[in-house]
């Protein structure tokens, strides 16, 4: 798949609610977010940037920056979540996620901003990365964390996820959950466009 048309991508945007009631739009990342992007990285505390990235790191490097902020290349995506903080866009989280049409899934990973844990802003962005998921037809969705990652695993956990080994690292634990074809219960913008075009595709056929 080639990079998508920021026409196209903002199509696939989403408002979710932090607990607080708080606006989190979850778009798909713009050229125009490099900078932020690699802010958003650099704050986080030194546990969490080891935590999304499986091993010591400071800072995004210019070729994983640049991975981050090309959309659809080789079915690779990347969201982020955003709250206006005195009139500006804030990244407050963010979530990478690949498709695999060979196994029908989805793998991804995750990271919310120190600041705003705890508001139910990661529960919210993995509902819908499972929307996301079922769009694309995926029929399961994963992602590999490290064993001492807490709040990942309490999150999969409480996300009703099942858990297994990682295969080839036993640092890493892997958690996994079959996706909904149709995930009435989490709408998103992804899966009403997908059912619009597959109502349009149909009605082609029939006439």
């Amino acid at each position: 798949m080639t990079t998508l048309r920021l026409d196209d991508l903002r199509q696939h945007s989403d408002v979710l609610r932090a607990r607080n009631g708080a606006p989190v739009t979850v778009r798909f990342v713009e050229p125009r977010d490099a900078e932020e992007l690699r802010h958003y990285f650099r704050s986080l505390t030194q546990r969490s940037r080891y935590n999304r990235f499986l091993g010591a790191t400071s800072e995004l490097s210019k070729r994983l920056l640049d991975e981050f902020v090309h959309v659809g290349e080789a079915d690779r995506f990347t969201v982020v979540a955003t709250i206006d903080i005195d009139g500006f866009d804030t990244i407050v989280g963010e979530a990478r996620y690949a498709f695999d049409a060979d196994t029908s899934s989805i793998e991804f990973g995750l990271s919310i901003d120190d600041r705003w844990q705890g508001q139910g802003i990661g529960k919210a962005l993995l509902k819908n990365l499972e929307c996301r998921a079922a769009a694309f037809g995926a029929e399961r969705l994963f992602g590999d964390t490290l064993r001492s990652n807490d709040s990942m695993i309490a999150l999969a956990r409480k996300s009703g996820y099942a858990f297994t080994n990682s295969p080839g690292d036993w640092k890493l634990v892997r958690f996994e959950q079959p996706l909904d074809v149709e995930p009435r219960d989490i709408p998103c913008a992804s899966w009403r466009l997908t059912a619009a075009s597959r109502q349009a595709a149909q009605s082609s056929v029939a006439v």
